[in-house]
């Protein structure tokens, strides 16, 4: 059978059969196949899998349905932390005011989703906690900077319900996440879009002028038209997997100007840069995304440090032999496998030629 993982809960994968089309209520328990555990292979809600039922016709007659993850398969797209697979859209919900708009956090996530190439939209929350004409500046300096690099824009009151029906426009028919800063308002915004789910909120801090996170784990929430991943947020979102050299490739407005540029590892920084392109066409960029690159550049810097010494190079944890595929034994394992088939022949030796004056 074939179905969605809609949430895990220590080492149960809960998976919604694709032929009930149904929602968490109908799901089933599975473990893993030992097979998948060495593979280490890592299951993620919203993963498609292959899973077989287990115990007898009657026992599974009576609604206790348990299963076995047997096959992860392929994926449309993935994000490890938090671990997420095959959306559609994701939603960067920010707020306007409580906590402040931050846009060196909002870019980060911008960049973040781009290197994992999932579609996104963007949200501003809170439009309700300002007057009209600084709320219209605000609106008119956001358009400026996202909208000419492709990006939807949606401004919302989970409170007054403002820009919902704009908002479920854009997600009808589709699997989104949420994602932003907590205490932005993203538990908020899917109780004003279902009333029932009554999702647990929290306040901003008035002492950290930020918000707690609220929810613990990732898991799948059904709507009449659209469906939602809920997760806790990313963790320690740090750009430690990009060199430097590549990271201008995710910022829409400098990899149409770096081509450009005179050296093939220009990092386009202002006071190193005496030939570049983006320097040059700088009063193109928005100051906010200038500043945001040259951040998440030391970033990537200290990873290249990391590469330069330690290399990136894992082996895999699996091998495929006459199309099928078996999980390797681990490197550790291995090692001692074979430190000890030498100790014991350096034994055999002994016992046949009694010197010790032997090298293998």
């Amino acid at each position: 059978m074939i179905g969605i993982v809609c949430k895990i809960h220590s080492d149960f994968y809960y998976v919604i059969p694709n032929e009930n089309k149904g929602t968490a209520a109908n799901c089933v328990e599975c473990k893993l196949r030992e097979i998948l555990k060495k593979q280490k292979n890592k299951v993620v809600v919203g993963d498609y899998v292959e899973f077989e039922l287990q115990g007898t016709k009657e026992f599974q007659s009576n609604n206790n349905l348990q299963g076995a993850i047997v096959k992860i398969l392929k994926r449309k797209n993935f994000i490890p932390r938090p671990g997420v697979a095959n959306l559609d859209l994701m939603i960067v919900v920010s707020s306007i005011f409580e906590p402040d708009l931050d846009f060196v956090q909002l870019n980060r996530y911008l960049t973040f989703l781009k290197y994992y190439n999932i579609d996104v939209l963007l949200c501003f929350n809170k439009d309700d906690l300002t007057n009209k004409d600084e709320l219209d500046e605000i609106k008119a300096n956001i358009s400026k900077i996202y909208k000419p690099l492709g990006y939807k824009i949606v401004f919302t009151s989970a409170l007054n319900k403002d820009g919902l029906n704009t908002l479920k426009r854009y997600i009808k028919g589709k699997t989104i996440a949420l994602t932003g800063q907590s205490g932005v308002g993203k538990s908020s915004l899917l109780n004003a879009l279902n009333p029932e789910l009554n999702l647990k909120t929290k306040s901003i801090s008035d002492k950290l002028k930020r918000g707690t996170h609220t929810t613990r784990h990732s898991e799948i929430i059904e709507f009449n038209d659209f469906r939602i991943i809920d997760t806790p947020g990313f963790s320690r979102l740090i750009f430690d997997f990009i060199l430097p050299k590549d990271l201008g490739n995710y910022f829409s407005e400098i990899k149409s100007l770096k081509d450009g540029c005179k050296y093939r590892d220009c990092l386009h920084l202002i006071d190193v840069s005496k030939e570049c392109n983006v320097i040059k066409n700088l009063d193109k960029i928005d100051i906010s995304r200038y500043e945001s690159y040259v951040e998440f550049l030391e970033e990537a810097k200290l990873y290249k440090t990391k590469v330069t010494f330690e290399g990136i190079k894992q082996e895999s944890a699996s091998k495929t032999n006459n199309n099928k595929e078996f999980a390797k034994i681990s490197t550790k394992k291995r090692a001692h496998s074979r430190k000890k088939l030498k100790q014991g022949t350096k034994n055999l030796l002994l016992e046949n030629h009694g010197t010790d004056d032997l090298e293998i």
